[in-house]
């Protein structure tokens, strides 16, 4: 009896640590756009209300971004959680402050353009669904046909074995038109992005299903980081 009860004192800590570790497939992303001429007041608006999480103990990781190749959201700010359970992303912390401190910090000098919940998709994928904290990263968004999605996740799930780094697909649950997939390519600089262009392009049989694909450049905001720590 003694044997036993020293082995389950044994293995507790070591499967705590794995089921803190454990990494849920939702994601939240959402973006801002500056009012004309407050781009500088947003960011300190933005900068006071990522310090009330810290002061809340806002146990999320958050991720924010710039962007900075765009032909349609250039400077416009993007800021995600990701790692996800159900449950998680339904309990952020103190909801009801978290807005009114947003209300007061940043809606003055902002827009709020887009606001959605993904699922990350490991089977079209290489890595975890946690963004490694490049200072990089190239966003793929690609808008499908009606009903092509069973078929569009086929085709690249297909094309996973030839993925050399690190590769996030994620499938938009709500929040946009439907369906639509994000892919998110985090790079330590913009030549690594550049130099793996080859690999940028989907593959040609998935054409017909695609209504519209935009490929942009974003720029992580080390400053701008909640429980997360750029990756230099």
């Amino acid at each position: 009896m003694k044997r036993w009860l020293l082995a389950v004192l044994v293995l507790v800590p070591a499967i705590l640590p794995a089921q803190e570790a454990a990494v849920g497939p939702f994601a939240r992303i959402a973006i801002l756009r500056a009012n004309d001429g407050q781009s500088v007041d947003l960011e300190a608006g933005y900068l006071r209300h990522l310090e009330w999480h810290r002061q809340a103990k806002d146990p999320f990781k958050w991720y924010s971004y710039t962007v900075w190749a765009s032909t349609e959201r250039q400077r416009w700010l993007i800021y995600a959680t990701f790692g996800h359970t159900a449950e998680s992303l339904s309990n952020p912390v103190n909801p009801a402050d978290d807005e009114r401190d947003n209300v007061i910090n940043v809606l003055p000098h902002a827009q709020f353009l887009g606001n959605g919940v993904y699922e990350f998709l490991p089977a079209l994928s290489r890595g975890n669904g946690v963004p490694t904290p490049t200072l990089r990263a190239e966003l793929m968004t690609v808008e499908l046909n009606q009903g092509a999605g069973k078929a569009f996740e086929a085709a690249i799930a297909a094309e996973q074995s030839k993925l050399q780094g690190e590769t996030l697909w994620y499938r938009m649950i709500a929040g946009g038109n439907l369906p639509c997939y994000v892919r998110l390519r985090p790079r330590a600089s913009l030549a690594a992005i550049l130099n793996e262009r080859a690999d940028q392009a989907l593959p040609d049989k998935v054409s017909p299903l695609i209504a519209k694909v935009t490929v942009e450049t974003l720029n992580l905001r080390p400053n701008m980081l909640v429980n997360v720590t750029a990756v230099q």
